[in-house]
């Protein structure tokens, strides 16, 4: 997959009229994912992504932090500078094209360092993990 393949299927899984709105949305939630992953598992992850995206994988702190899905979607909202429920729908739309660009075998690395109320996040546009 390409950058621009992925953006492309963030910009219409979140229905944003940009490119630009839609690497805003990616950028906020990958980096914040990465918080909540960890240097190691964002490291794997990111290794699998386009360069474009990956990247925004690579700040991620040594040890993972540990934070609520409600505190994921506050830290991706305020970075993407949007109120909460639209940051909510473009985080599901980024973790939806993140599902299709890795393996089904890194996706079930990511979830199991995630408590089980991520689960919804994971969702995706079409309502199941591609990996189950």
């Amino acid at each position: 997959m390409h950058m621009f393949d992925f953006v492309g299927q963030v910009q219409n899984g979140a229905s944003l009229p940009s490119m630009e709105q839609a690497i805003n949305a990616t950028r906020a939630t990958l980096s914040t994912l990465a918080e909540r992953l960890g240097a190691d598992e964002a490291r794997q992850l990111g290794a699998q992504l386009p360069a474009g995206i990956g990247q925004y994988l690579g700040a991620a702190p040594l040890e993972r932090e540990r934070f609520s899905r409600d505190e994921f979607l506050r830290r991706v909202s305020e970075r993407e500078g949007v109120e909460l429920p639209v940051s909510a729908r473009h985080a599901r739309a980024v973790l939806d094209a993140l599902q299709q660009a890795v393996s089904a075998g890194e996706m079930r690395d990511v979830l199991q360092r995630l408590p089980a109320d991520y689960a919804p996040l994971f969702a995706g546009t079409i309502g199941k993990p591609r990996f189950d």
